[in-house]
C-alpha cells in the first residue's frame, strides 16, 4: 500500500450553493494544487461556486486536459489519494462543469480510525464503536469515479458509510481511466469497491474476543465482522462498476463489489458489475440484502457467498459475455471448506433470477449455472437457468469428501428450489453429487423434479437481451411464487419467473448495455443536453430543448425534458459523420409543423428503448399543449439502411435511392441485409404524416432498406395522415405493432421487402374516419417479378376496419398486388357494416405475376378467419373475366395442406374488443427463430394483452 497524505475536509451543502471548506491541521487541499506539474498554481483552475469553495481531492491539470480532450467537453479531474476521515461529498458538476474523480491507491473511507485501531492491537483491532468518528462519503447522482491501475480501489471501513445514491437517468459510475477516455477496455483495469461492516461471519472468534477479519484483495488493516446483523454501511443505488477486479496475488483478487460482514441495514438496489476480472459480487458473511442486480460479462463467479451469508436477493440478471468470453459460475455458494456445518451457516434467500450462460470452456473452468458446496444452505425461487449447447452443467451440488453436509442440506430441506425452470440445451441440466469412489450421493434431477413447481424446458422463449417473449411460460399467469407472501415481506410481490416480467425492463436507462452506464454526457446546461438548445417550455412547465440540423456526434435525450424538432433533423450524414441518438424511456419528442421530422441516415443509429410503463412518444406540439390534435401536424420518423431494394442499380454501382417525403439526399439501399439501424422499443408515434406534395407524404415510420439487425418491437403509429409504417425493401423484422386511426394504409411494403412481422394490430378510426387498407403489399409496378421480390412472412395479425367509404378509397383488409408474394398466418380480418372487401389479390393488366404466384402456392394464407360483409374480391382481367376466384383460393386451395381458413358471420363472432375469441387453431411456426408459437390467431388475446399501459386509441 502506498504512503498517503491524510487530509480532512467537511461539507456544507444547500439546494443552491456548495461549500467545501478545508479544516483540521493537516494539508489544506484546494483546487490550486497541481501534482502533475509540481506547481502550487494551476493553469486551468476548477470553477468554484463561491469565494473560498473547493472540491475534494487535488486538481490535476494533466488528467483534466487528457479526459476533456477524449470526451470533447470540459472536465475537471480531482485526484483522491488519501484517507477520507471526515464526511465528504463528491459532486458531479460545479457551475455547469463536469467533475470526475481519479482514485489513486487505496481510498479508505474512515481509514485513519481503522488504521489506528489496527496498530493498537497488533492487527487484531479491538473494535470499539465511536459514533463521533463515523465518516460518510456521499456521492451525487451522475458522478464518475475512475481508477488508473489495479492498485486503485475504494474501501469503506466499519462504522463509516457510503451514500452513493444515483438515479435512473444519472447513475453513479465507477470505472477505469481507459473507459473514461474511450480506449480499449478490459477486466482488471482498476481495483473495485469494498464495503466492510459489523455483521457476523462464521470465521469470527468463538472465544468472545472482538472479530476483525482481514478482507481479501486489499491492504492490511481492512477488517470486518462483528455481532450486529442489522449494521448499516449506507446506500448503493443506481451504481455501475465496470472493468475492475485486479489480482493482488494468486487467489487474492478484488471483486467488483466486495461485501465483508455487511448488515441488513445497508440499502443495495439497482447495481451492476460489468466485466470484472474476478467475481461480480461476493458476500463474506453478513446479511446485506440486494434488489435489481445486473451482473454481466464477469470473468469468474457472478455471485459468490461464504462464511455464513444470510442475505436476501431479488431481481438478479446474470449474463455471461455474449462473445463467449471468460466466465465461470453464475452462483458459487459456500459455507466453510474445513467445517461445512459451521454456524452461522450460509443460507441466503434468492428470488426472481435469470441466468444466461455462454460457451466458454477451458481445462480450468467453463460457463456454468449454480454450484452449491462446502455446506451451504439456500432458498431459491422463481429462477430460470439457460444457455447454449456448449455451456457446462447448469445445476450442481458438491460431491467428494466434503459433500455430506451439502447433500444432507438438500435432503433435509435446507436447500430449497421452487418455481425454478431448468432450460439448458447442453444435455447437462444437472450434475450429480458423487463420492470419491464415483458412487452417486444425490440424483440431482430426481431431487429437482420432486418439487412439483419446478420444470425442465427446451424453450422458455427468452430474447437475446434476456426479456421473455409474450408467449413465454416464464410470464404466464401465476407462473411464479409470490415470495412476499410465502417468504418475507421484504420481497416484491410477483407472479413470474426470472428477473424480468416482459413489460418493465428495470435495467433500461441506467445499466451498461441497456441504454446507460456510459461515460459520455457532460454537465447539463440550462437543463438541456449539449447539442440541443433551451426554448420556452412547450407545456408551460417542463424544460424544453430544441433539436435542429444534423446530429454528428452521439446524443442522449433524457426523460426529464421535452424535445422539439426544428425542421429536418438528420442523425449523421449518409455513411459519414455517423452518430447514435439515444432516447431514454419516458422521453417525449414533438414537431410543430410538417417540416419537422427525424431521419436516421445510413450507418447511424437510433437507440430508443422505452418500457411499457414509460414509452417513448413522438407527437405534435398541439398534443403537448393540450390543443386540438389531428393527423399531419408534424412529419414523422425515417430510418435509412444498407439492405437490399430491387430499385438498386444492377450494374454494380452503389445504391443510393431517395426516400419519399423528405429533402434531397436522404438515401437508402445497399447489400447488407443484416444491417442495424438501432432499436425502436415501446415507441409511440402520433399525429404525423405531413404531405410534402401529392403522392409524396411522410409515413408514421418509414423503413428504407432497413436490415434485420435492427430491433423493432412494441411500436405504435396513431392518427397518421399517410401510411402507418412503410417498408421500402429491406429485411427488418417487427413484433408487437399497433396501428390505429391511420388515414391511408396501415402496413405498406414494396421493392423487395422480405422481413417478418408478428402480433400486428390494425384498427381503423372509431368514428369511421378516413382509412384505406390494413395491408397494401407491392413488389414493383413496372416489373412485377423483379428481384429481390417482396415476400414478407406475417403471423398473428388482426385487422379491424370501419365504414369509411368514398369514391377514391374505403376501409379494406388485405390487398396484394404488383407481383408481391406473402406468407400470411393466423389472421383475423373483420370490421363493422359498410367496410370494403377484406381480402383481395390484384387484377388488371399487371395481375398475372401476383395471381400466378397465388395459384402456384408461392403466396399462402393459413389458419385465418374473415368476418366482413364482403370477405373476398376476385382478381379480374381488364375485360372483367375472373383470373382468380379469391374466395375459393382462400377457403379451398390445396386441401392437402389443411390451411384452416374460414369465414364468420360478423365481428362479434371473432373478436371481443381487440381480443380474439375465434377458436381457429394457430399455425405451428416451430423452426423459425423469429416467430413464437401463439395459442391463438389474431394479434391479441385476453390472457396476454401486450398493448396494456402503453398503447393509445384502442378504446
Amino acid at each position: 500500500m502506498q504512503t498517503k497524505n491524510r487530509f480532512k475536509y467537511s461539507v456544507i451543502a444547500t439546494a443552491l450553493t456548495l461549500g467545501l471548506a478545508a479544516c483540521g491541521g493537516d494539508i489544506n487541499l484546494t483546487s490550486t494544487v497541481d501534482e502533475s506539474v509540481g506547481d502550487t498554481i494551476i493553469e486551468n483552475p476548477a470553477p468554484t461556486p463561491d469565494a473560498g469553495a473547493s472540491l475534494p481531492g487535488k486538481a490535476n491539470t494533466a488528467l483534466s486536459n487528457e479526459v476533456s480532450a477524449a470526451l470533447g467537453f470540459d472536465v475537471q479531474v480531482q485526484v483522491l489519494d488519501s484517507a477520507i476521515n471526515e464526511s465528504t461529498t463528491l459532486v458531479a458538476n460545479v457551475n455547469g462543469k463536469t467533475v470526475m474523480y481519479a482514485i489513486s491507491g487505496g481510498l479508505e473511507v474512515g481509514g485513519s480510525v481503522a488504521a489506528s485501531q489496527s496498530r493498537s492491537t497488533s492487527g487484531k483491532a479491538a473494535k470499539a464503536r465511536n459514533p463521533d468518528l463515523d465518516v460518510v462519503l456521499t456521492i451525487e447522482p451522475g458522478a464518475v469515479l475512475f481508477g488508473q491501475s489495479g492498485n486503485d480501489y475504494i474501501v469503506v471501513h466499519r462504522d463509516a458509510k457510503i451514500m452513493a445514491e444515483g438515479s435512473k437517468t444519472k447513475p453513479i459510475i465507477m470505472t477505469s481511466l481507459q473507459d473514461v477516455k474511450g480506449e480499449e477496455t478490459t477486466a482488471g483495469q482498476w481495483g473495485g469497491l469494498v464495503v466492510l461492516g459489523n455483521a457476523p461471519s462464521n470465521k469470527c472468534p468463538t472465544d468472545g474476543s472482538d472479530c476483525a477479519l482481514q478482507i481479501e484483495g486489499v491492504a492490511e488493516g481492512a477488517v470486518f465482522g462483528g455481532t450486529d446483523w442489522e449494521d448499516n454501511s449506507g446506500i448503493l443505488k443506481y451504481v455501475v462498476v465496470k472493468y475492475a477486479g485486479f489480482e493482488i496475488a494468486p487467489d487474492n483478487e478484488l471483486n467488483g463489489i466486495t461485501f465483508g460482514g455487511v448488515g441488513s441495514g445497508t440499502t443495495v438496489d439497482y447495481i451492476q458489475v460489468h466485466s470484472n476480472a474476478d467475481d461480480g459480487v461476493e458476500f463474506f458473511g453478513g446479511a446485506v440484502n440486494a434488489k435489481h442486480l445486473v451482473l454481466t460479462a464477469n470473468k469468474d463467479d457472478s455471485v459468490d457467498w461464504d462464511n455464513g451469508f444470510k442475505g436476501k436477493l431479488q431481481h438478479v440478471y446474470i449474463e455471461h459475455a455474449k462473445s463467449a468470453g471468460e466466465a465461470n459460475r453464475a452462483i458459487e455458494g459456500d459455507n466453510d471448506g474445513s467445517t461445512p456445518d459451521k454456524e452461522p451457516q450460509s443460507n441466503p434467500t434468492i428470488a426472481n433470477m435469470t441466468i444466461i450462460g455462454n460457451n466458454f470452456d477451458t481445462a480450468d473452468k467453463d460457463s456454468e449455472g449454480i454450484y452449491l458446496r462446502e455446506g451451504t444452505a439456500a432458498k431459491i425461487f422463481n429462477t430460470v437457468i439457460t444457455g447454449p449447447s456448449e455451456m457446462g452443467e447448469c445445476l450442481e451440488f458438491e460431491g467428494g469428501a466434503t459433500s455430506s453436509v451439502t447433500v444432507d442440506n438438500a435432503n433435509n430441506d435446507k436447500i430449497v428450489m421452487q418455481n425454478v425452470v431448468m432450460a439448458c440445451t447442453n444435455g447437462e441440466n444437472f450434475k450429480n453429487a458423487k463420492a470419491d469412489d464415483k458412487s452417486v450421493l444425490l440424483d440431482l434431477a430426481a431431487w429437482f423434479e420432486a418439487e412439483e413447481s419446478n420444470s425442465i424446458s427446451t424453450s422458455v422463449l427468452i430474447g437475446e437481451s434476456g426479456i421473455p417473449d409474450s408467449g413465454s411460460p416464464l410470464i404466464a399467469a401465476d407462473a411464479g411464487q409470490d415470495v412476499a407472501t410465502t417468504q418475507d415481506a421484504w420481497f416484491d410481490s410477483v407472479n413470474y419467473i426470472g428477473a424480468l416480467d416482459g413489460a418493465d425492463d428495470w435495467r433500461q436507462g441506467w445499466a451498461f448495455g441497456f441504454g446507460g452506464g456510459v461515460v459520455t454526457a457532460q454537465a447539463e446546461a440550462e437543463g438541456c443536453p449539449t447539442g440541443t438548445s433551451a426554448i420556452s417550455p412547450a407545456d408551460g412547465v417542463t424544460t424544453t430543448c430544441q433539436i435542429s440540423g444534423d446530429i454528428t456526434s452521439d446524443l442522449t435525450l433524457t426523460a426529464n425534458n421535452l424535445y422539439a424538432l426544428s425542421g429536418p433533423v438528420f442523425v449523421g450524414h449518409d455513411k459519414a459523420d455517423s452518430a447514435t441518438l439515444t432516447i431514454e424511456a419516458g422521453t417525449t419528442v414533438f414537431g410543430r409543423s410538417g417540416s419537422d421530422y427525424l431521419v436516421v441516415s445510413r450507418d447511424s443509429k437510433i437507440e430508443a428503448n422505452g418500457t411499457a410503463n414509460s414509452p417513448i412518444t413522438f407527437t405534435s406540439s398541439e398534443d403537448i399543449s393540450s390543443g386540438v390534435t389531428g393527423a399531419g401536424q408534424w412529419g414523422g420518423i425515417v430510418l435509412l439502411g444498407n439492405a437490399q431494394s430491387n430499385k438498386c442499380p444492377t450494374d454494380g454501382s452503389d445504391c443510393a435511392l431517395q426516400v419519399e417525403g423528405v429533402e434531397e439526399g436522404a438515401v437508402f439501399g445497399g447489400t447488407d441485409d443484416t444491417d442495424s439501424s438501432g432499436t425502436l422499443r415501446y415507441v409511440v408515434v402520433k399525429h404525423a404524416g405531413y404531405e410534402i406534395a401529392p403522392d409524396n407524404e411522410l409515413n408514421g415510420i418509414t423503413f428504407g432498406a432497413v436490415g434485420s439487425g435492427t430491433k423493432v418491437e412494441y411500436i405504435q403509429v396513431h392518427d397518421n395522415a399517410d401510411d402507418g409504417i412503410e417498408f421500402f425493401g429491406g429485411t427488418v423484422n417487427a413484433k408487437y405493432v399497433v396501428l390505429t386511426a391511420n388515414k391511408d394504409d396501415s402496413v405498406d411494403w414494396d421493392n423487395g421487402y422480405r422481413g417478418n412481422l408478428q402480433y400486428v394490430l390494425v384498427k381503423h378510426a372509431n368514428d369511421d374516419g378516413e382509412a384505406n387498407r390494413g395491408i397494401e403489399g407491392d413488389n414493383d409496378g413496372s416489373t412485377p417479378n423483379k428481384l429481390p421480390q417482396s415476400n414478407p412472412t406475417i403471423a398473428n395479425m388482426t385487422i379491424i376496419g370501419n365504414a369509411f367509404d368514398t369514391a377514391d378509397k374505403d376501409s379494406e383488409g388485405v390487398y396484394l398486388r404488383e407481383g408481391t408474394k406473402a406468407q400470411l398466418h393466423n389472421f383475423v380480418v373483420t370490421g363493422g357494416a359498410g367496410m370494403g372487401e377484406c381480402f383481395e389479390i390484384e387484377g388488371g393488366a399487371t395481375s398475372s405475376v401476383t395471381v400466378n404466384q397465388a395459384i402456384a402456392g408461392e403466396t399462402v394464407i393459413s389458419n385465418s378467419v374473415f368476418a366482413c360483409g364482403e370477405n373476398f374480391k376476385s382478381a379480374k382481367a381488364e375485360d372483367d373475366s375472373v383470373l382468380l376466384d379469391t374466395e375459393d383460393w382462400v377457403l379451398n386451395q390445396n386441401p392437402t395442406l389443411n390451411l384452416n381458413n374460414s369465414t364468420a358471420s360478423d365481428m362479434s363472432a371473432v373478436l371481443n374488443g381487440i381480443f380474439t375469441i375465434d377458436e381457429t387453431p394457430s399455425k405451428d411456426l416451430s423452426g423459425h427463430a423469429f416467430f413464437e408459437n401463439a395459442d391463438h390467431i389474431g394479434a391479441v388475446s385476453e390472457g396476454n394483452d401486450w398493448t396494456a399501459n402503453w398503447a393509445v386509441g384502442l378504446d
